[in-house]
């Protein structure tokens, strides 16, 4: 088999364990299944696994280390009986996973994203920083200017933080919650209003 696997290699042909599989089947020679085949090549050295995904104990999971020292943000869609759009905006702490502010709105806009966070503030006091997708709600950064949200953040001493764009899995914690929050709506009759 090892042979096999040379001669295939050198004859710039396919060497992988079921074309070794099939080569032996053909000599009608001791067929073994792929997966010993593929152990036997392993141990040999002839082929070196490369995983397509990093192992997940590779991931880096954070954790804020006090409550208020940093808030997750982030708005899902909806859909009313009517079939009418909304937006529901959620504060959630990132170090106990404590919903702090759940509302509706018609759409979130940068006022509301405002209005809603300095309410939550006077009500559990201000975070150390904030994390939030790169919605425009919340940063400006790639049209140049700046919004509102982002005119309070500094006069209340609070660092803005943004993830990667593309890259949900920064805000994993809101994320999961969205999933949790649309299982529960999902359960019950669509709401009226």
């Amino acid at each position: 088999m090892l042979e096999l696997r040379l001669q295939l290699t050198a004859d710039e042909l396919d060497a992988g364990p079921e074309t070794i599989r099939w080569h032996l089947e053909q000599e009608q020679l001791r067929v073994l299944s792929t997966s010993t085949i593929r152990r036997i090549l392993h141990h040999a050295g002839l082929i070196v696994p490369e995983p397509r995904k990093r192992p997940r104990s590779s991931y880096i999971r954070f954790e804020a280390a006090q409550p208020n020292e940093m808030w997750q943000s982030d708005f899902i869609h909806w859909r009313l009986q009517d079939e009418t759009g909304v937006e529901i905006l959620n504060w959630l702490d990132d170090h106990s996973r404590y919903l702090l502010s759940c509302s509706a709105h018609q759409p979130v806009t940068g006022d509301a994203v405002v209005s809603v966070f300095l309410a939550t503030v006077a009500e559990h006091g201000p975070p150390r920083s904030t994390l939030t997708d790169n919605g425009s709600v919340y940063t400006s950064r790639f049209t140049g200017g700046r919004n509102a949200y982002e005119y309070v953040l500094p006069l209340l001493g609070i660092q803005q933080k943004n993830g990667s764009p593309g890259h949900p899995q920064t805000q994993g914690k809101i994320e999961r919650l969205h999933q949790t929050q649309q299982r529960w709506l999902r359960a019950r009759p669509p709401a009226g209003s």
